[in-house]
């Protein structure tokens, strides 16, 4: 059997996961970052992105965070979100609907939204749609 290390995914709304796991791999503002049981403690902030659990029966679940921050102690990985969602809970024509209308402000054609907002949203959105990818790769479609 695999080395495990519990892992506990909340938000301000639920607690979204909480067992043991392989491996966890986050999207963090430095980079991506894959945890593994024995990893040196750290606390740093999440981007939004995906955050990928690989639990103890080798299963994999996938999760979007807005944001929040990864903390990894000896025993335990907490993430905290900001907000989070189920892959498969992600709308995917919402998310590419908001990435359409986020270009179209970046590029002038949209004059109801500021530039600081329409890059939030454009980041959001893609960061949606990768979450959506990683779930079709794992699911292998």
């Amino acid at each position: 059997m695999a080395m495990t290390v519990h892992c506990d995914i909340v938000s301000a709304e639920e607690s979204m996961f909480s067992g043991l796991v392989e491996m966890v791999v986050a999207a963090g503002v430095e980079g991506d970052l894959g945890i593994f049981p024995g990893h040196a403690p750290l606390l740093t902030r999440l981007k939004p992105g995906p955050v990928r659990v690989k639990k103890q029966n080798g299963e994999e679940e996938v999760f979007y965070m807005t944001g929040g921050f990864l903390e990894v102690q000896p025993k335990i990985v907490t993430i905290l979100a900001d907000t989070a969602l189920r892959a498969e809970d992600i709308d995917a024509a919402a998310a590419e609907q908001a990435r359409q209308q986020a270009k179209e402000a970046l590029e002038g054609q949209r004059s109801d939204m500021d530039h600081s907002a329409a890059m939030a949203m454009l980041a959001e959105s893609l960061a949606q749609l990768r979450t959506i990818e990683q779930l079709k790769k794992k699911m292998g479609k």
